[in-house]
């Protein structure tokens, strides 16, 4: 998905020059998510199994998320449901920050045939300063990550 076609206009992942977080938010998030499912269900039909087989790494995932939240409410009680949704909306809010500030208006260009330009370090945000290295994770060396 995204690393793939990060810095062009079908990744949700990538905020565009002008868009403010909250217009990316829900852009990011749920092109994300839609992507995700048709990512995975390619690789599951190329194996021959179901979107809904066992072997489904997205299901994999929501499943140990749902699993944690359950048995956080059922050894925390009901008042754990605030916690556990102010933290998960605390989480994904930060990384989709992070991700806006790492991906903010940058766009390749496509080539006389119809395809993007190769990826060059230019297509991702860098920063040598120590602390955007502290706050962003040590992800300022954008590039780094995608190489």
């Amino acid at each position: 998905g995204h690393h793939k076609r990060r810095a062009t206009p079908e990744d949700p992942a990538t905020s565009r020059m002008g868009e403010s977080f909250w217009k990316f938010l829900p852009r990011t998030v749920f092109g994300g998510m839609k992507s995700a499912v048709k990512i995975e269900k390619a690789q599951l039909e190329r194996k021959g199994k179901s979107f809904w087989s066992l072997d489904n790494e997205l299901l994999q995932g929501w499943a140990m998320s749902a699993g944690f939240f359950g048995a956080t409410t059922l050894i925390c009680g009901p008042r754990a449901v605030p916690f556990l949704a102010a933290q998960a909306v605390y989480g994904a809010s930060l990384l989709e920050s992070v991700n806006y500030i790492e991906h903010y208006g940058l766009l390749r260009q496509k080539d006389e045939n119809g395809k993007y330009q190769r990826t060059q370090p230019e297509h991702s945000w860098n920063s040598n300063h120590v602390v955007t290295n502290l706050f962003l994770y040590q992800l300022q060396r954008h590039s780094d990550h995608h190489a």
